[in-house]
């Protein structure tokens, strides 16, 4: 169980590298997350029963996932909409999509081929070949992300991020970074999907309810646990937040709670994560030593 929650980990990591283009980077939430996710599953697995090849569906979910989010980034910056909003919106609309796309609420892969199937020839132990599938995805995005970011295109999304009124007076076209960003991070997002619904045999219209949340962990335990990081080191710090949250979330369910209530232990360990930097210098200013003639 902990191989196979190694696995997921690594699976759900992408999601939440995609969630770090946005959150961390452009400093917005964006709640496309939850309707790109499911419609990259959608996508893949309606494409492989279909007859089409699995590593090609995967990729047709990561250009649903795009499109997705450049609907968001125009609303956004063209349409002058929240981005929040804009994200809801779309989430809303991409519900509709999913089903016209499936035709049903949930579809099965059953007896149908599936990515991991190529490591069958490798006569892995149970579960190991997610793993495998999990790195190798993992350091393709990895690298895709730091070499997009060591660019003068990636260097102006950050700019825009970091500050947007100065990137702005120096020429840079900060609507076009932001349509960018979203673009790029909903395809991430959508492969995490993809990916998911294979290893899960299935695609579900609800399969995105609360999956920002999961991301979102992934990015706060990584930074809990290892502070100041290089760039690089923040990636690899998602992957490691994301095996940590889904090794706690096994410990959940192995104590005999009820999964039918996940969703508020999902809660309630990223709000202990985000609390944890408050709880710490709470703690430092409490067994300060005061100075003399302090009270």
């Amino acid at each position: 169980m902990i191989v196979s929650a190694i696995g997921q980990g690594m699976l759900w990591a992408i999601l939440g590298l995609g969630i770090f283009m946005t959150y961390r980077i452009l400093n917005f939430p964006d709640m496309t997350t939850e309707g790109s996710f499911p419609l990259g599953g959608a996508v893949c697995v309606t494409a492989i029963t279909s007859g089409i090849h699995p590593i090609f569906a995967t990729l047709l979910g990561v250009l649903a996932g795009m499109c997705a989010g450049l609907v968001t980034g125009l609303l956004f910056t063209k349409g002058k909409i929240p981005v929040i909003l804009a994200g809801i919106l779309v989430m809303s609309g991409l519900n509709s999509v999913i089903l016209y796309v499936m035709q049903t609420p949930n579809l099965s892969l059953l007896n149908k081929p599936k990515i991991q199937d190529f490591f069958l020839q490798l006569n892995l132990p149970n579960y190991y070949d997610i793993i495998f599938l999990g790195v190798i995805f993992l350091a393709i995005i990895i690298s895709l992300l730091l070499f997009f970011f060591n660019t003068n295109l990636g260097q102006a999304y950050i700019a825009t991020g970091d500050n947007e009124h100065m990137a702005r007076s120096i020429g840079i076209k900060t609507d076009s970074m932001k349509i960018l960003g979203l673009t790029l991070s909903n395809g991430v997002i959508a492969l995490s999907g993809a990916l998911i619904a294979q290893n899960d045999g299935y695609a579900d219209v609800n399969k995105g309810t609360g999956v920002i949340v999961i991301g979102l962990a992934s990015i706060i335990i990584g930074e809990v646990l290892f502070g100041e990081l290089t760039f690089a080191e923040r990636l690899v710090a998602i992957v490691v937040g994301s095996i940590i949250y889904q090794i706690l979330i096994l410990l959940v369910i192995k104590l005999g709670f009820d999964t039918t209530y996940l969703k508020i232990f999902s809660a309630v360990i990223l709000a202990a994560c985000l609390m944890i930097p408050q709880l710490k210098k709470a703690l430092n200013l409490h067994f300060l030593p005061q100075k003399e003639g302090e009270k």
